[in-house]
């Protein structure tokens, strides 16, 4: 399992990761990208991946979910 996460300080809120995997992400009332499911199941993997190279801030990360933060 992958863990997916957001960098707040980076993200500027384009949304684009939202549109490519929107049950894994969802923007916040500032329009800033937050995470509605951090723990990525195997069948979301993909989009996980697409979120985060659609992301043109480099805002998301996935990683492995027993990788250290």
């Amino acid at each position: 399992m992958r863990r997916l996460s957001v960098d707040e300080d980076r993200c500027e809120g384009y949304g684009f990761c939202v549109e490519n995997a929107p049950d894994l992400l969802r923007l916040d009332e500032n329009g800033n990208a937050e995470i509605s499911r951090a723990q990525v199941p195997e069948e979301q993997r993909a989009a996980a991946e697409s979120a985060v190279a659609a992301c043109p801030v480099a805002a998301l990360r996935l990683d492995r979910a027993d990788a250290p933060s």
